[in-house]
């Protein structure tokens, strides 16, 4: 969902590498049952990066016996969403008849197109038993030729993506390519995502193969022309330059962006679009109950924001 409550965060002191074009910090949200939630992407500073329009850290959570995640469903349009997990697992149903479970390290890629709706809850048997939640999510915005492409869902398995391991590093290419490696997602515009472990001292290159690269530190800290980053901030980096990542202890962060994309995009709730008429349009059409139901989830439902 897209309403989030709480300012953006002021990023801090200016730091001195010139590839830096921004820190962000995320705004920050206790959703209840102490699952936490940080909103890196949109920001005052940032709207998008690459084709992301939407970047939430969410966890690490521990639920107790008979709670867990319950997303009720709720729509989508002119977006690709795309769930990874560290920990735990989600449950995904979409008004497609999709029922799979997702676990760390796979990927849910679902493309809402012209529209979709979807539901993500905590199964039954580990909410039985209480549960542990850690992981992102992710918007993609997709092209204006393609915003209104017929809605998919495709799921990948952990042994999907190819692994690149040297010196100390360990980067699992999950969305394009990035060290020689190419992840089978199917992307509808040129993307990068990838899940990156550095241990202590050792580094990264990231080559200005992509027009536009952001990183978000997840654990541990990286110095980055003698500037130190501590977890829990977005750095999004300037176009064209080649930058040198080391860890000053063992860390974990996420590589992403891509080619700018064909223009803004407006995001209101849970729509993305490049036109603002649409997402009237589709704030009319689930108001009126016109989008598609959840098999196996048809009672609950997200009604529209009041504002």
């Amino acid at each position: 969902m897209s309403f989030f409550p709480g300012k953006d965060p002021a990023a801090g002191d200016k730091y001195q590498c010139d590839a830096i074009k921004q820190v962000i910090v995320p705004r920050t949200a206790d959703l209840g049952e102490g699952f936490m939630v940080r909103r890196a992407l949109p920001s005052v500073q940032s709207r998008m990066v690459g084709p992301f329009v939407f970047f939430d850290h969410f966890g690490p959570a521990v639920f107790k016996s008979g709670k867990g995640l319950d997303v009720r469903p709720h729509p989508h349009i002119g977006l690709a969403t795309v769930t990874y997990l560290f920990d735990g697992e989600i449950m995904h149903r979409d008004s497609l008849g999709t029922e799979v479970p997702i676990v760390p390290g796979e990927v849910n890629w679902m493309t809402a197109g012209r529209g979709i709706v979807h539901s993500e809850r905590t199964g039954p048997e580990r909410r039985e038993k209480g549960d542990s939640l850690h992981g992102l999510q992710m918007w993609v915005a997709l092209p204006a030729a393609k915003e209104e492409m017929e809605p998919a869902f495709a799921h990948h398995g952990v042994g999907d993506f190819p692994m690149v391991r040297d010196n100390g590093k360990s980067v699992r290419v999950v969305l394009g390519s990035a060290y020689g490696e190419r992840s089978p997602v199917a992307t509808t515009s040129e993307t990068l995502f990838a899940d990156v472990h550095l241990k202590a001292g050792s580094s990264l290159p990231l080559d200005a193969d992509h027009g536009e690269r952001a990183i978000y530190l997840l654990d541990g800290a990286l110095d980055i022309a003698g500037d130190r980053f501590e977890p829990g901030r977005l750095l999004v980096f300037k176009a064209g330059d080649r930058i040198a990542i080391r860890a000053e202890k063992d860390s974990h962060f996420a590589v992403f962006g891509g080619e700018p994309m064909d223009g803004p995009r407006h995001i209101w709730w849970n729509f993305v679009s490049s036109r603002k008429e649409r997402i009237e349009q589709a704030k009319a059409e689930w108001t009126a109950g016109h989008f598609g139901k959840v098999p196996g989830d048809e009672i609950e439902f997200i009604p529209l924001p009041s504002k």
